[in-house]
């Protein structure tokens, strides 16, 4: 007989009892890998709820995450487990989700979560103002129960130095205002800035010189004085002002969909996210798609420098819903994601707030509304990493095409835009695009609304024309340079804009202007240096931020960022391997984050070699 017969030839006495083949199969049965104890399910049972009929929704993964996270100040393994069975997920797949982003604390068994952390803005403009110095002096002042370390941007630049204590912002933090905050005092109002420091974090209402209107000329509501006083607008004072007129107007069908999406396209509105694309056309092309329809809406903000979507949003969060709920009805969409970047706290408790009264007092036809929490990866800010990251997944930039105007949230066509974008929309069709077009400056039409930061007498957020210089935006907007300090260079759009010395000051400032030059204006953060800093060192604070951002997807961003980074960290630059290794990010990466990543040093290199000895 040959091997394989004898395989096949029954084995002699096979019998099997009942009961034998019963404990088989309770064993197959089981799970493979850890199992979960009852004390753990029923701990995420109470936070996350009983399993509905028909289980957890996927998507929901992350939210979940949060509750946990929240709750236990980590995630415990045993809570992991028991999370991965409660939603029928294989604990792999819980596990890598949990530990691709930067504020999910995985503690292993045995291993307790710190009593508290500080984290500290390593950010360019935080660490222009001392960062460096709250980072080491810290574990000292507040003892060994409390955790200190490094984040990267926190969308508080114009407050910088700025620190959370937990989740509670701290604003021009040092280490009074920090051990405060941790031994259950009262925190410094973020809106104030104290000590008379000139700083702000609402636009400025000062006139400007030179014939520039004012923002108070121009914002659809004044913010008093330009330092946050008072409190946000809520549903009763919108409506009041004429709030959701608009919206019900163009629900009712009074005001046809194709007027608004001209008027869009005649303002000349781009997506103020930081990719231009125009609105007007991005709603026409997903209007045209199938249904049904999602919509997307990024509030990540986390382009070190960018903190204008926090400020609007804290000052009048329903002008930016309404707007939402017109390119929802324009476009014909089912449903509005939000997702809102986890540092923003107060935030977040402000929209979830008015959201609830909107949906209690409709003033129109809603669509479903859901609002969803980034959980620290700047890579989300990129529209498809933003999508995988709502469907409860790892924040990885997807492959295009499809583009996710055809295949986006749930495989769904989707609207995605930025906040801001999203909150020009009442002003520009009730005023008409000619409004809107009116303003601007040395060629160009239409109002950016800038974050500026760095070593300016007024940091802040700034309502200024399109085309603006970066010197006319300073003298004019900023009070000027602060005190002792000259201008040196800036950086036109944060991390990724690129850097010019203070000889191109005198440059438009908007979409398509800075390109020749190498930059690009992006999100319009811009951050300003004096003859007291390097760029090289500006260009190495944001490599190193690339490096830490980067989601690893691709091998180009993940590897170049950190051998870019080293290889600043130099006392003299290796010009021709940093030139090699810029090309390769840019023409092999996946996403705009390796693409963009060596915008500053390609901007040192040309414009600053004197600093950095570069060898040819």
């Amino acid at each position: 007989m040959s091997n394989y017969d004898a395989l096949r030839a029954p084995a002699a006495h096979a019998t099997v009892s009942l009961d034998s083949l019963r404990r088989s199969g309770k064993r197959h049965a089981r799970l493979k890998g850890r199992q979960s104890d009852e004390l753990s399910v029923q701990e995420v049972r109470a936070l996350i709820g009983v399993r509905p009929e028909g289980g957890h929704r996927r998507d929901l993964l992350i939210e979940h995450l949060h509750r946990l996270n929240d709750h236990y100040r980590g995630l415990h393994d045993r809570h992991l487990v028991a999370l991965a069975q409660e939603m029928n997920l294989p604990m792999a797949e819980v596990y890598e989700v949990a530990s691709f982003y930067h504020h999910f604390e995985i503690l292993r068994e045995g291993q307790s979560a710190p009593a508290l952390t500080v984290r500290v803005c390593e950010g360019l403009s935080c660490e222009m103002q001392g960062a460096r110095t709250l980072l080491e002096k810290l574990p000292a002042v507040l003892g060994a129960e409390v955790r200190v370390i490094a984040a990267p941007c926190i969308g508080r630049c114009e407050q910088a130095p700025a620190a959370l204590v937990a989740q509670q912002a701290v604003p021009w933090a040092n280490l009074e205002s920090i051990a405060q905050v941790c031994g259950g005092g009262v925190p410094l109002t973020p809106a104030l800035s104290p000590e008379g420091r000139g700083g702000n974090s609402g636009p400025d209402s000062t006139q400007g010189k030179g014939g520039h209107a004012g923002p108070l000329d121009l914002l659809p509501l004044p913010l008093g004085e330009g330092r946050g006083e008072g409190a946000a607008v809520d549903f009763a004072q919108y409506q009041a002002q004429g709030g959701y007129a608009l919206a019900r107007r163009i629900v009712s069908g009074e005001l046809a969909a194709e007027d608004v999406i001209g008027a869009l396209e005649d303002s000349g509105l781009r997506g103020l996210g930081g990719a231009g694309f125009p609105a007007g056309r991005k709603w026409r092309i997903v209007r045209e798609q199938p249904a049904p329809r999602l919509m997307a809406v990024n509030i990540d903000e986390g382009e070190p420098g960018t903190f204008k979507d926090r400020t609007y949003l804290e000052r009048d969060p329903h002008r930016f819903l309404e707007g939402m709920l017109i390119a929802a009805h324009v476009v014909g969409t089912e449903a509005c994601y939000i997702y809102l970047r986890d540092e923003y706290h107060d935030c977040r408790a402000l929209l979830q707030t008015e959201l609830a009264k909107l949906q209690a007092s409709p003033p129109c036809p809603l669509p479903r509304i859901e609002l969803r929490r980034g959980a620290g990866a700047y890579i989300c800010g990129e529209e498809s990493a933003m999508i995988e990251s709502i469907e409860g997944k790892r924040g990885e930039p997807r492959m295009r095409p499809p583009y996710i105007a055809q295949v986006g949230l749930f495989g769904r066509p989707t609207l995605e835009h930025n906040f801001e974008t999203l909150y020009w929309v009442r002003d520009i069709v009730e005023r008409g695009p000619q409004w809107f077009t009116g303003f601007g400056a040395n060629g160009r039409r239409g109002l950016r609304s800038f974050s500026v930061s760095g070593r300016v007498r007024q940091p802040g957020v700034k309502l200024a024309p399109a085309g603006i210089t970066l010197r006319q935006l300073v003298a004019d907007y900023c009070g000027g340079m602060a005190d002792g300090h000259e201008l040196y260079a800036y950086l036109p759009g944060g991390a990724s804009g690129g850097i010019l010395p203070a000889s191109m000051a005198d440059i438009a400032l908007d979409f398509d202007t800075l390109q020749p030059y190498g930059c690009f204006i992006g999100s319009a953060a811009v951050i300003v240096l004096s003859l007291h800093d390097r760029a090289r060192d500006a260009a190495l604070n944001m490599m190193r931020f690339f490096e830490h951002e980067s989601c690893g997807q691709c091998t180009p961003c993940r590897v170049g960022t950190a051998k870019a980074a080293q290889l600043m960290a130099q006392p003299a630059w290796d010009a021709d391997t940093l030139r090699d290794l810029s090309e390769v990010m840019v023409d092999a990466s996946i996403c705009g984050l390796g693409q963009a990543a060596p915008n500053p040093l390609r901007s040192v290199l040309a414009h600053f070699s004197h600093e950095v000895g570069a060898q040819a």
